[in-house]
């Protein structure tokens, strides 16, 4: 055989060998084992789904004891969705039931028929309900209960009115989200009419029969149904006559005309005109579905058409708002239609069935809503689940503000107050988990936002708690009891506005940025909005846009709203450096081209290398930070280039006090900083190194004049120091203690305020030039030489840190040149010391050791002795135990 031959044969018998379980799954009953058939297996018995959210329609049949086929199925596509068994229907029950097959619900199902084959390790006898199941939110779409069955072995144009309401035999439809479905019921002379449609939920649905010898204008004179949803969410199902095209009017003779109730007309007739009778009727995702049974032969000649079911009779239908009841007219009364409104004709008796799939209505959201406002409480009770949102539900319910388990809407960092009132069973709290009762019971995991145990009170004694969601709590979360199951529905979570969101906010330059931040204690949630229509907006830390740690926010192509940080060494696209910040709660959106992003980021980077520019971009809550913006048209996530630059930007940075909740734009501040740092210099450079040379090296001179140079240096140099210290407070508005230069002025500042004070509560020194000082005396000299002398070295220390301050704030080259100017001339200083001192020990050197001579009359003493030399306590020693000399002079001889 030739090589193409050979594969052709070996593609068809794949093909064949593909094909094999494809039509072995049509025929389950020959691969299931009889051990797995059970006793109460009902074979060829159809079972009707019921519809409990999701748009849930179809029928089933047990197949054999491993599979059971499902037609006509209906479904809205759902999260994660099973088939799921229970042994009963009740709510305990189905939330303790399980999976039954491997098959996953994925999808929109639209009138679908497949068979459903059972896990191996499931039979019959455990199931009592088979449902179809949404996992996330323990979720029953529908279910049918195994027994009860419609007693028909054909397939759905066979299925009776004892079925579940839901399911009638024919469709058509009316208009793109309105049907009609019907089930004739010709032995009992009645027809049932199911109106089904995606509308809100204080609209009505009309259909009825035109007047059968009328060609044209087909509404007037016509018999219509009126259905809808009274307030109290009970469905209506009225019987109308058009007798104008006008709102129903009643004259003062009590005759009425227009869209009117027949009970209108005939008011002493109510049973025999109204013959259209409520079966069922439901609000299931923003559609409405309301089952009424109208008789073929009316007994109502006036307002009522006789139905012949097997000949083609035109009908009309419309849709739109409905007025609720008031004192004049207590009913409920359609308004204009507008352009939903339309005719056809139909035939009772013809199967037609043109509905395929279900309604899928663009707003789901039925039930109530309440908005927290954080004036008046909202008082949460517990009350009997009549409209729960998420079947199955228990028995009671939580109620808030008297709706049984709304949608609760709160803003972002606006406090919210609970008044607990559902009884010290039910424990309230908001939590992630869809279900509630405590996710950790489920071997599930949940993150709680508020309340707990705690949270528990009675109407006679409420407990009160508040509860401020802020930009870090999820769009959607779940109140709930902490006991029960599903006793709570949704919080929504909305951006209220940035203002209260966050703690301060700024104007930034040009008032085209607006900053808004709250500090914790390790992390900074940040949020800039734009003023103006851009395609990103970036903000960054830094003098300007070069040498910044920047964070631009725009939205993709995708609609995905994106922040990225970057290292900005340049003006080009190639200087912007892509930067791993360890950025959380990151969001970013474009409202009418607006920008708004927002993230938390930590004060300190968490590096792994620390050679990463990011590793630098350190935020100090108590230094002002530098913030700068720009805007452009349109951003990249790569490949960044000329068309990426900005359009607008800041023309200078704003220092933001992230502490004080302001900013300020920043000024050039370098004259204030020169005229401080000259009288710094002055003051700690010459005046008090001056007054402390001046009382170590001038005391040999006769007379007080030592004493007069040091104390008028001292408090001249002080003077100068608390006026620079004070000019540069004011003009820096304030001052912050995470800055080196700070600290050491500071400091140098109090030790020298000390000195003055020291010298003011100085001991008393000898009378007598040979008295001994006392102990307090010398240790108050100890005190005031060292305190002085530390101040000088922290004062020098404070001049060199505040130079280079002064560089870094600026980046200017010729305070490099300061600095060492500075260090120079403290250098010849140093110098000039070495010499006195050398000086000064010579001229000691010279004195006679051991013998101290005076004169008398002389006052002085040795003020020049080293207070801290270690030999000065010996030397005194040594002369007390000495022979005073003392040479007087002969007043005369004479």
């Amino acid at each position: 055989m030739e090589p193409s031959r050979l594969s052709f044969a070996l593609f068809i018998l794949e093909f064949l060998i593909c094909l094999i379980p494809l039509y072995s799954s049509d025929d389950h009953g020959t691969g299931c084992p009889e051990s797995r058939n059970s006793s109460l297996l009902n074979l060829n018995h159809t079972y009707e789904f019921s519809m409990l959210q999701h748009q849930l329609r179809g029928v089933m049949t047990v197949e054999d004891g491993c599979s059971f086929r499902v037609r006509q199925f209906d479904m809205l596509e759902g999260s994660d969705v099973r088939w799921w068994g229970a042994s009963g229907e009740e709510f305990e029950n189905l939330t303790k039931g399980f999976v039954i097959s491997d098959q996953i619900l994925n999808k929109t199902y639209a009138n679908e028929s497949f068979v459903v084959s059972l896990r191996k390790n499931v039979t019959w006898d455990q199931i009592k309900v088979v449902s179809v199941w949404d996992l996330p939110t323990a979720s029953d779409f529908g279910h049918v209960v195994l027994g009860n069955s419609t007693n028909s072995s054909d397939f759905l144009p066979a299925v009776q009115t004892k079925g579940q309401p839901t399911m009638l035999e024919n469709c058509r439809v009316l208009s793109e989200n309105y049907r009609v479905r019907w089930t004739l019921n010709e032995n009992e002379d009645t027809v049932d009419i199911g109106l089904e449609a995606a509308i809100p939920f204080v609209n009505y649905m009309a259909f009825g029969w035109a007047n059968p010898t009328v060609s044209s204008k087909f509404m007037f004179g016509s018999d219509v149904t009126v259905t809808g949803f009274r307030e109290d969410g009970m469905p209506f199902s009225d019987d109308f006559f058009i007798s104008e095209y006008s709102e129903c009017m009643i004259g003062k003779d009590g005759t009425a005309e227009g869209v009117c109730p027949d009970t209108v007309y005939e008011p002493s007739d109510q049973e025999s005109v109204n013959n259209t009778r409520l079966v069922y009727g439901h609000r299931r995702d923003g559609v409405s579905f309301i089952r009424y049974q109208k008789p073929l032969k009316s007994v109502d000649k006036k307002y009522d058409f006789s139905l012949n079911p097997n000949s083609k009779m035109t009908v009309i239908w419309a849709l739109g708002l409905i007025k609720p009841p008031d004192s004049l007219r207590p009913f409920y009364l359609p308004q204009n239609h507008g352009s939903t409104y339309g005719h056809l004709t139909l035939n009772l008796s013809e199967r037609v069935n043109n509905c395929v799939g279900p309604l899928d209505a663009q707003d789901k959201q039925d039930q109530d809503l309440v908005n927290a406002d954080k004036k008046e409480p909202l008082v949460v009770t517990v009350g009997p689940a009549i409209f729960y949102p998420n079947p199955p539900n228990p028995s009671r319910v939580l109620y808030i503000n008297k709706k049984e388990s709304p949608v609760l809407r709160v803003e972002r960092g606006v406090p919210i107050v609970f008044s607990l009132q559902a009884g010290h069973d039910v424990a309230f709290y908001i939590t992630s988990d869809p279900i509630g009762g405590n996710a950790t019971l489920r071997n599930a995991s949940e993150t709680i936002y508020f309340g707990g145990p705690e949270a528990e009170g009675v109407q006679a004694s409420p407990t009160e708690m508040t509860w401020a969601p802020d930009r870090n709590t999820p769009d959607l979360v779940y109140y709930h009891s902490i006991y029960t199951q599903k006793m709570g529905w949704k919080v929504e979570v909305v951006d209220g506005g940035l203002p209260d969101m966050y703690n301060s906010s700024v104007l930034l330059d040009d008032q085209q940025v607006t900053l808004f931040w709250t500090l914790s204690d390790n992390s900074i949630s940040m949020a800039a909005r734009g003023e103006k229509k851009s395609g990103y907006l970036a903000i960054g830390f830094g003098r300007e846009m070069v040498n910044s740690y920047a964070y631009v926010g725009w939205v993709d192509d995708y609609g995905n709203g994106r922040v990225n940080t970057y290292w900005v060494d340049g003006k080009d696209a190639s200087n912007i450096h892509p930067t791993n910040e360890n950025l959380t709660n990151v969001r970013c959106k474009s409202e009418n081209g607006i920008i708004t992003m927002e993230f938390t980021r930590p004060f300190l980077p968490s590096c792994v290398n620390g050679d990463m520019p990011e590793c630098k971009n350190i935020i100090e809550p108590t230094t002002p930070l530098k913030v700068i913006w720009a805007m452009g048209a349109q951003w990249s996530d790569s490949h960044l280039s000329v068309r990426n630059m900005h359009s607008i930007t800041s023309s200078r940075p704003v220092h933001v006090l992230l502490m004080r909740g302001s900013a300020e734009a920043e000024e050039d501040l370098r004259p204030v900083l020169a005229v401080h740092g000259f009288m710094m210099f002055l003051a700690w450079g010459i005046l008090l190194p001056g007054g402390i040379l001046a009382a170590r090296y001038l005391k040999h001179l006769k007379g007080d004049g030592w004493f007069q140079i040091h104390v008028y240096l001292q408090y001249s140099g002080l003077a100068i120091v608390f006026l620079g210290f004070l000019f540069a407070v004011a003009e820096l508005r304030g001052f912050y203690f995470s800055s080196l230069h700070v600290k050491f002025g500071l400091l140098a500042i109090t030790l020298v305020i000390a000195q003055p004070a020291n010298a003011y509560f100085r001991p008393k020194k000898p009378s007598s030039p040979g008295e001994e000082g006392s102990s307090k005396r010398l240790l108050w000299e100890y005190v005031h030489v060292l305190t002085g002398r530390c101040a000088i070295i922290v004062g020098i220390a404070a001049l060199i840190t505040g130079m280079k301050h002064l560089g870094e704030r600026y980046g200017d080259e010729d305070v490099r040149a300061l600095v060492w100017a500075l260090v120079a001339w403290f250098l010849i200083m140093a110098l000039i010391t070495i010499y006195l001192e050398y000086r000064q020990r010579k001229r000691r050197g010279n004195r006679t050791p051991g013998r101290s001579n005076w004169v008398l009359g002389s006052n002085g003493e040795e003020e020049d002795i080293d207070l801290l030399s270690p030999s000065r306590v010996a030397e005194k020693e040594s002369r007390s135990s000495e022979r005073m000399e003392v040479q007087l002079e002969p007043l005369s001889n004479r």
